[in-house]
């Protein structure tokens, strides 16, 4: 019989976060596998092993927090340009991730779905993201969303690609697409607008990642390498998150009051 680990880690207690406070949707970018492994000379395949400790904890630490949904960038369409051996070994490891975690995700009440391109990544992999999407398609605890093979700028290109057609197939009348049409074409349109975009590993920069849903996202990037991370670095994010004045271009006037004579 397989044990579960509870999303309640001992001697952890989550903040109080005032109502309102925590980000309804986080993306992560999670970098730094492979310099926490280079610092202690290892490969960076080794970093990438410890980096899946440390999604599960932030996973559990989201449920913790309230979190509605969680999206991380697991394998980029760039990541293709990778020496052939840290691929192979990518592709066999989230393989290996989601068929031994997936029941750990279900039992926690995590509906798993899959953002990204089909066309070069392994059909394995492809079964098991979807296997783990039928599996937990009916939990509501919290949403995660594995980005694999995902860049943003090509899913808002196959997203313009199919309105075209459609457009030519008279479906569509020209002229007429909004922001929310278009939204509707893309990989991961049941995905609401990013609230909080994470980065570890201290670089500053989305590297193609979830490009539209970002546009009035708060960012906040840390020094610590993945590997590193746990559920306290995402509090920490969130208390920073939750002190942010999010005004989504509006503007109120508050001129200071000037006592000097």
């Amino acid at each position: 019989m397989t044990e579960f680990i509870p999303v309640r880690k001992a001697g952890i207690q989550v903040p109080a976060f005032e109502p309102g406070s925590v980000p309804r949707h986080v993306a992560i970018v999670m970098d730094g596998n492979g310099r926490w492994a280079n610092e202690r000379g290892q490969t960076r395949i080794e970093g990438h092993k410890a980096g899946e400790k440390a999604l599960l904890d932030v996973v559990a630490g989201a449920i913790e927090a309230g979190v509605e949904y969680l999206t991380v960038y697991a394998f980029s369409t760039e990541n293709w340009k990778r020496s052939p051996d840290e691929v192979r070994f990518l592709m066999g490891f989230n393989r290996q991730v989601l068929r031994e975690r997936r029941n750990q995700l279900n039992e926690w009440g995590v509906r798993i779905r899959w953002a990204g391109r089909r066309p070069k990544l392994w059909l394995s992999v492809i079964d098991e993201l979807k296997t783990a999407e039928r599996l937990t398609e009916k939990n509501t605890k919290l949403h995660l969303t594995m980005c694999v093979n995902y860049g943003s700028r090509i899913e808002i290109l196959d997203a313009v690609n199919a309105i075209t057609q459609d457009v030519a197939a008279g479906k569509i009348k020209p002229g007429s697409i909004t922001e929310k049409s278009l939204q509707k074409y893309l990989n991961s349109n049941y995905l609401p607008d990013v609230d909080l975009f994470l980065r570890s590993s201290g670089e500053q920069r989305t590297s193609n990642f979830l490009l539209w849903q970002s546009a009035y996202a708060e960012f906040v990037f840390m020094d610590t390498l993945w590997p590193d991370f746990d559920r306290r670095s995402l509090w920490q994010a969130i208390e920073l998150f939750a002190n942010r004045n999010r005004r989504f271009g509006g503007a109120v006037d508050q001129p200071k009051s000037n006592n000097s004579k």
